[in-house]
């Protein structure tokens, strides 16, 4: 049984970007059939954050993109994303909680720089997918005691990997990526305890 993932960018990023080709990497060398692949706001464009307005879209290429590793893979499809890419993924699988077996977050964007009140977290008592967050301690998007509080609203397993000194690009995938694939398996034997 081959299991599949699906990995997306973050918002001033595109799916060649080094953290997931690393991580795209890993998953490889550890048995994964791996997807990387632009959201439908890089699609259209090749720079430029993406607009609120067009998010439903982004979401909609997500669900085709897992739709399409459903073709290649046997087993479990894994949804991962960074940044805007997993914040995406978290509020399709909210709406859809068969969609992925788990989620892989990469600097998940609890909110906007300096802005801690803002948080982007509305979806999280609806998040029904095990889910692994990887964060850099140095992440102006979200300390690590604001993901930890975070992460208790969601229902749920959840695994949090923070990453000493790294920031929101992660090193670039410059961190043990290897071990992604082991956390991210060991947390799925446990929900499917």
């Amino acid at each position: 049984m081959t299991s599949g993932l699906v990995l997306t960018h973050g918002a001033g990023s595109n799916s060649k970007a080094p953290l997931l080709v690393a991580v795209a990497n890993a998953f490889e060398a550890a048995g994964y059939r791996v997807l990387r692949f632009d959201l439908a706001f890089r699609q259209k464009r090749p720079f430029g954050p993406p607009s609120p307005a067009t998010a439903a879209q982004d979401r909609e290429s997500i669900r085709q993109a897992v739709a399409e590793m459903r073709k290649l893979v046997d087993g479990p499809v894994v949804l991962g994303g960074h940044s805007y890419g997993g914040r995406q993924a978290t509020m399709l699988a909210a709406e859809e909680p068969g969609l992925a077996a788990s989620l892989l977050l990469l600097s998940y964007p609890l909110h906007p720089p300096n802005k801690p009140t803002q948080l982007r977290t509305a979806h999280f008592p609806s998040l029904r997918t095990p889910a692994l967050f990887v964060h850099g301690t140095k992440d102006p998007f979200g300390t690590i005691d604001e993901m930890r509080a975070a992460l208790g609203m969601i229902p749920a397993k959840t695994e949090f990997l923070p990453l000493d000194g790294l920031g929101h690009d992660l090193g670039r995938g410059r961190f043990d990526v290897a071990q992604l694939p082991r956390l991210l398996a060991a947390s799925q034997a446990e929900h499917h305890a």
